[in-house]
């Protein structure tokens, strides 16, 4: 086997390689001598087929089916010799197929970068804490009976919160647009879910009026042809429903889990909650401060292979969000540009967190992996079963010992980098940050160069 590596561009490199066509011959007939074997060919006892029959009617596929063999084998064994890490599939492409003669083909692929660890002890963060006070626990447990509430139909003028049933139909320049009608859509006024001006100007309206809205869409509306566009919106108010919300009582408590204890009991139980959430959102505000800094501080080329498999990966996580209207859709229909830059800051992420893990040599310790089964499964009826099917089954385990090594890395930089401790208000900790990412999962693809 001869082998020749050019750099083409970048992270691209191109590999020339030649297999002595006494290879490839042996392998073809090694492999015809077995078929021969067992194959049937009329006129002939089983297994009793002359070679040269056998040769001239199954020798061009098997050829073929040997020739692909053997590229593939002979890229990885050239890989190895190499001392290369392809990022993503190669690109193979025969240039020399002749029977008898060498053969000969190309292999075009990206490599992984060399990772240069940014200084972590540069990393300054803040870690936010809260006490959580009796108005907090107040304003939660409005939270959750909103969370419970039901609506009735009432006799009287729209105001905001209620939920409203209206027939709509939009127009530009007198032209309905599509995506623009709707009958019998319900809508929460002050929800935001409609552009500016159309919920508001329900506000007043009563049950069975019919009015038109002058509106304007925003500059940035993500269709073009409506983007800035002056639109009316003729609009028939069905009916108005405003919020019943339960009451606090014993039946409200044990909808929560709490059998016992009453008030108070619920009370607690409302704060330990509170506190594990406050916790959660306090980690996960320093991890996207860390991760800030690393996509700050580091100047690395990302494989497009692998941008591209991300960019894949995020289409399919965002069809998944819209639930059942986006089972029928094709992936492919959503454009890279959406995700792009998502998808480069994951892998520059995993990229760097997955030469942290190399380089310290940082495995998923079983313990905190078993922690994190185990606070999974606390949340079912029977954890106990819930944990042995975790145990059992080892893609499942794989995503949690996954996580859990993330969270692993992320300590390691913690323990090199300044954290100060600052004392907010609970909801200043637990207000959701402005998002780098389309879906509610880690920012972080670690880069796998197995």
């Amino acid at each position: 086997m001869q082998v020749s590596v050019e750099t083409t561009e970048g992270l691209e490199r191109r590999m020339t390689i030649a297999v002595p066509g006494e290879q490839v011959d042996s392998a073809v007939n090694a492999k015809l001598k077995d078929a021969a074997k067992t194959v049937k060919l009329n006129g002939f006892r089983h297994g009793k087929v002359p070679f040269k029959v056998v040769k001239d009617r199954f020798g061009e596929g098997v050829r073929q089916e040997v020739v692909g063999e053997l590229m593939s084998q002979t890229f990885y064994d050239a890989i190895s010799e190499q001392d290369l890490r392809p990022a993503g599939q190669p690109k193979i492409e025969a240039t020399k197929m002749e029977e008898g003669q060498d053969i000969e083909f190309t292999a075009v692929f990206e490599v992984y970068p060399d990772i240069a660890l940014p200084d972590f002890s540069a990393v300054a963060v803040k870690s936010l804490s809260a006490d959580v006070n009796e108005d907090d626990v107040d304003e939660m447990i409005e939270t959750l009976r909103k969370q419970r509430q039901s609506w009735q139909v009432v006799d009287r003028a729209a105001a905001n919160e209620d939920m409203v049933n209206i027939d709509f139909t939009g127009r530009k320049d007198g032209e309905e647009f599509a995506g623009g009608d709707a009958k019998g859509s319900s809508l929460v006024l002050g929800s935001e879910r409609m552009i500016p001006g159309f919920e508001t100007g329900i506000i007043g309206k009563s049950a069975g009026d019919s009015f038109v809205l002058p509106l304007e869409f925003p500059a940035d509306y993500q269709s073009e042809d409506l983007a800035g566009k002056k639109v009316e919106f003729e609009i028939t108010l069905n009916s108005i429903s405003g919020q019943t919300l339960p009451a606090v009582d014993e039946e409200f408590y044990k909808s929560f889990g709490v059998e016992e204890g009453g008030l108070v009991a619920f009370r607690e139980e409302v704060v330990n909650n509170m506190n594990r959430e406050m916790k959660t959102a306090s980690r996960n505000k320093v991890k996207t401060a860390i991760m800030d800094s690393i996509i700050a501080s580091v100047d690395v080329s990302v494989p497009a292979a692998l941008v591209g498999a991300e960019i894949e990966q995020l289409k399919t996580q965002a069809l998944q969000q819209m639930g059942g209207g986006g089972q029928n859709l094709d992936p492919s229909m959503l454009p890279d540009e959406l995700f792009s830059d998502q998808a480069s800051r994951r892998v520059t992420l995993g990229l760097v967190l997955g030469e942290v893990i190399k380089v310290k040599e940082l495995k998923a310790d079983p313990a905190k992996v078993r922690e994190a089964v185990e606070e999974l499964a606390s949340t079912y009826e029977s954890p106990e079963d819930v944990v042995n099917w975790y145990y059992s089954n080892d893609d499942q385990l794989a995503s949690i010992e996954s996580g859990v090594l993330e969270d692993q890395v992320f300590d390691h930089i913690l323990e090199q980098a300044t954290v100060t401790d600052t004392k907010v208000s609970y909801q200043e900790v637990i207000k959701p940050e402005e998002k780098k990412t389309e879906d509610g999962d880690s920012d972080v693809a670690i880069a796998d160069e197995s």
